[in-house]
């Protein structure tokens, strides 16, 4: 305020005495204004005078009035003001908000009369709107503001644009002013960063141990088959994946590529390693045996669905048998083992009791007998076809694959889907789920309830699992982004989106309605959607986005806010069954035919936990698909 004071005195001056009655400069040297001695001196009034004469300021002058009078966004709140226009919003709104952003309130400031929004004042809006979801508050604060950045003007010291005189940086945003570091604070920094290099080092010297100890696995060779190793069948074959270190271990499954040139990530493979694709992780605290240094990822259960570099002699094609080193501790003690593989030598005892008990046909061709312990048990009559079909076809030999059409309807996009034997023995086994089982489910879905249904099939539509995952929300966010976008924006009533989210270990259930810019949350282990902040940030983003690209209006009030609703889901009892939850949960949500799922989850549905037979149903639906499809024969 002081500031804009002194301005108007001076102009004031100028006007009074430099300038005649038609506001030009006069030409003779105005005489000291004695009135005003107590204010000025003589020599401050030359200076004066002579910095009002030059003709440099006259050219800015003149620029600035020419400025003032036609300005781009008309200001048309007349003698209101930002801050009295502020109050007057949130008044009428009603808001618990205690204030707008400055982009908001600019906008509102070049609204008419007639309540009409120019289109470039709306466009500028349009664009603050993306830039606030990539910005974030520090970014705001310390660099442009989001509404300088859409004008492309500069940023002035001392101001915040958008809000009106007195609003300074510090009262907006409650930041203490910056003080020059203490002598003890630099030398503490120092420390830190000393302690970092030196653990860069280690970490640096560790990898290049780690790179000589896997060359020196490679076996002598030729140049030209350095990716394609003798060890395994030319092309996709499903494997199980070891790690040795802290102990021998299975610590997941997926399929390795065993291809002449192949590259990962667009670099060459390190030596001694193959290029592996992870569908199930059995053991949530493994390590990579090479982190990825493209989206730093360390832990094996961040790269479902992406590609890494797996050591050639801790990966095992699915039909054979990995023999442990020996070792002076004669093995691995059943508590020091981890519970991925806990679980395995549990389900090893539990099949060699149920061959005890009774055992299949093996005559390949008819259909086996299951043993019944008592009288009406359920008798999985698909599954036990199927798995007499694979046995009996060239499925039952290492690296064969079935490939299953997705059409574009489905996810937006034309694929195809990869389904080896290791998918079929998840199911068999009741193990845990791939991502290829989970949209063969949705193919099974769409095909038997949505396929010449309209109704269906434009109110319910899916989202890819492999285009938008873990792994890739950490490597690539702006693509996970712009698919959900353009997904949500093929929308032309209200659908419901549903997409099974995996977080590395373990399958969940989102249920997007973009346009109500609601998501339901279904998880089977009742955990809050707070648990996965990546995932949420993608989805609030992307329905944003969405929201700018269909130039949407929402209140005020509900501009940054996306309503989540944890559905009350039936819950599993195991760390195994997330997979077939998600199936269950998609199946019933199309079966009941509504876009709002109830926060206790359906009726007809709801009960604290599905039983092994509501399981088993998922289960056989599925191998009675894959059996009509005709993608296993004899």
């Amino acid at each position: 305020m002081a500031g804009k004071r002194h301005r108007g005195w001076r102009t004031f001056l100028t006007n009074k005495y430099l300038k005649d009655k038609e506001k030009n400069f006069v030409e003779y040297d105005p005489e000291y204004p004695v009135k005003y001695a107590i204010f000025i001196t003589e020599e401050e009034w030359v200076a004066f005078v002579a910095q009002r004469r030059d003709e440099n300021f006259k050219k800015v002058s003149a620029t600035n009035r020419e400025r003032a009078s036609n300005p781009t966004y008309a200001y048309k709140k007349g003698r209101l003001g930002y801050a009295r226009l502020e109050e007057k919003i949130l008044d009428e709104t009603k808001s618990d908000a205690t204030s707008l952003p400055p982009y908001v309130l600019w906008k509102e400031a070049r609204v008419g009369k007639d309540g009409t929004v120019r289109d470039d004042v709306q466009h500028i809006y349009d664009e603050c709107e993306t830039l606030s979801q990539s910005i974030s508050t520090a970014e705001d604060q310390e660099n442009r503001s989001v509404l300088s950045r859409a004008l492309n003007v500069p940023e002035y010291p001392g101001r915040v644009r958008g809000k009106g005189h007195g609003c300074t940086p510090t009262s907006l945003y409650k930041n203490p002013r910056r003080r020059n570091p203490s002598n003890q604070e630099v030398m503490e920094t120092l420390q830190a960063l000393q302690a970092q290099v030196l653990q860069l080092q280690k970490d640096n010297e560790r990898y290049r141990c780690m790179e000589k100890c896997s060359s020196q696995l490679k076996e002598t060779s030729e140049k030209a088959s350095i990716n394609c190793q003798n060890k395994f069948p030319e092309g996709i074959s499903s494997c199980q994946l070891y790690l040795s270190s802290p102990t021998y271990r299975l610590v997941g499954k997926g399929k390795v590529h065993n291809t002449s040139g192949d590259l990962l990530h667009h670099r060459p493979l390190p030596d001694g390693h193959l290029k592996v694709s992870v569908d199930v992780v059995l053991d949530k605290d493994a390590l990579l045996p090479i982190p990825d240094i493209v989206s730093e990822t360390t832990l094996l259960r961040d790269a479902i669905g992406s590609f890494v570099a797996w050591p050639l002699d801790l990966i095992f094609i699915d039909d054979e048998t990995p023999t442990k080193p020996a070792s002076k501790d004669r093995g691995i003690l059943r508590h020091n083992e981890s519970v991925a593989s806990q679980k395995k030598v549990f389900a090893q005892g539990s099949q060699q009791l149920s061959q005890k008990i009774g055992s299949r046909q093996k005559n390949k061709r008819d259909l086996p007998v299951t043993y019944l312990p008592k009288k009406g048990a359920f008798v999985p009559r698909y599954q036990i076809s199927l798995e007499t079909l694979v046995d009996s076809s060239d499925m039952a030999t290492a690296g064969a694959i079935r490939l299953l059409d997705m059409e574009e309807d489905i996810f937006g996009y034309s694929c195809t889907e990869t389904i080896g034997k290791e998918d079929l023995e998840h199911i068999f086994r009741h193990q845990e789920l791939g991502v290829g089982v989970i949209h063969t489910y949705i193919r099974f879905l769409y095909d038997n309830f949505m396929r010449g249904n309209d109704q269906l099939s434009n109110r319910f539509r899916f989202v890819s699992s492999s285009l938008v995952n873990k792994a890739l929300i950490c490597r690539e966010p702006d693509s996970c982004r712009e698919y959900l976008v353009k997904r949500f924006m093929a929308s032309s009533t209200n659908n419901l989106y549903l997409w099974p989210y995996n977080s590395g270990c373990h399958w969940l259930l989102l249920a997007i309605d973009p346009l109500k810019e609601v998501v339901y949350f279904l998880n089977s282990i009742d955990g809050e959607w707070t648990n996965y902040p990546d995932m949420k940030q993608l989805v609030d983003t992307s329905i944003k986005v969405f929201r700018s690209q269909r130039q949407a209006r929402v209140p005020r009030t509900k501009s940054s806010n996306i309503t989540w609703i944890k559905v009350q889901c039936p819950l599993q009892r195991n760390g195994i069954d997330c997979g077939y939850f998600v199936m269950r949960f998609m199946r019933e949500i199309i079966n009941m035919n509504q876009i709002e799922i109830p926060i206790t989850y359906f009726d007809e549905y709801k009960c604290a936990h599905y039983t092994r037979l509501q399981l088993e149903q998922i289960k056989e639906e599925l191998c009675q698909y894959f059996i009509e499809k005709r993608l296993i024969s004899i």
